[in-house]
């Protein structure tokens, strides 16, 4: 009787775990990048799936559309909100029209020196609760961002300094950018990626703001402009990871937690490979004839403080942007920063 018995509790048992078994939870998550599968930042997005993917046993199941291959990188957020996508790993500059606060989860311009800065502000200096406040509003997730490092001003003219950019014609994207350097006298363009090689070639402009200091070596830029920023000082731009509330709120707590982990682990490879790959790209810029400017602290508090103006005219435009912008001002105080 009693060996009848723990046969029988034995097997009870053992259908329990098979029941608790077939029954875990599996995820799947459709998530769009702008950035090419065999871009540095596409091969770091990879390792991130495969991460996820291996950490959680196979019960993460990541569909990760490179390129904008679902829909254009400016309607991705928009996209993860409509159930088109889950998740939108782009930026979050492309919301700004929705509320200028979204420029300060992308790019603060001239706010931070370096990217583990800006990450330290995310993770630790209540970044991401901010952010999360101003997401909240479109019933999105900020998990957290990703970026390379400072991109690196080229130009057909030296740029010593500040002094340098009075009258400066160069390439620019549209927004906050152009506003401050405008206020430090040069005369920005906006243009199109694309367009950069002819403009400098003719003389339209003299200079650009294209991306970092291993992407513009790659894409051939000093071939023309023989003079660079290194390392950057005004631009350095983050992408999010960002996914709709219903869709996060759905995930068990360890799935959660693999994402996060796994996106941390996204944000610090991306941060290695760019280092590595701009101090090998600098290696070549002497024997193509380009000089390399590194700013003084000086001379980068001065660009801090046109950007502060900027900002101070974006925090106007609505309360979220008022309260990033404070978020970020607390926080550069916090650590020295002038």
């Amino acid at each position: 009787m009693r060996r009848t018995l723990k046969i029988t509790l034995m097997a009870t048992v053992g259908l329990a775990a098979l029941a608790t078994t077939a029954v875990a939870q599996q995820s799947k998550l459709r998530i769009q990048s702008h950035n090419s599968a065999e871009s540095t930042y596409g091969k770091n997005i990879a390792k991130f799936v495969d991460n996820v993917e291996t950490m959680s046993g196979g019960d993460i199941d990541i569909e990760m559309f490179y390129s904008a291959a679902v829909v254009k990188p400016n309607d991705t957020f928009d996209a993860a909100r409509n159930n088109i996508l889950d998740c939108d790993m782009t930026n979050g500059s492309y919301q700004t029209g929705k509320d200028a606060a979204f420029q300060f989860v992308a790019d603060t311009m001239g706010g931070y020196d370096t990217p583990m800065q800006y990450l330290s502000w995310v993770h630790l200096g209540g970044g991401k609760e901010a952010i999360n406040e101003l997401y909240a509003d479109y019933d999105m997730h900020y998990i957290g961002a990703h970026l390379g490092g400072q991109e690196s001003l080229s130009s057909t003219t030296p740029l010593r300094g500040p002094e340098d950019l009075q009258n400066f014609k160069f390439r620019s994207p549209p927004g906050m950018e152009s506003e401050i350097f405008a206020n430090l006298g040069a005369k920005p363009i906006v243009m199109d990626f694309t367009e950069i090689f002819t403009a400098l070639e003719t003389g339209i402009i003299d200079g650009a703001d294209a991306s970092t200091l291993a992407t513009n070596v790659s894409i051939g830029i000093y071939d023309i402009a023989k003079h660079t920023t290194y390392p950057g000082f005004h631009s350095m731009s983050s992408d999010h990871l960002a996914c709709r509330q219903d869709v996060w709120d759905a995930l068990p707590d360890a799935h959660k937690r693999i994402i996060e982990v796994a996106n941390k682990t996204l944000a610090m490879d991306l941060l290695m490979d760019t280092l590595i790959q701009n101090g090998e790209a600098l290696g070549t810029l002497p024997e193509k004839g380009v000089t390399i400017y590194d700013w003084s602290e000086d001379d980068r508090a001065t660009f801090r403080a046109a950007a502060r103006t900027a900002w101070e005219d974006w925090a106007s435009r609505s309360p979220e942007t008022r309260a990033m912008v404070d978020a970020h001002k607390e926080f550069i105080a916090r650590i020295g920063l002038k």
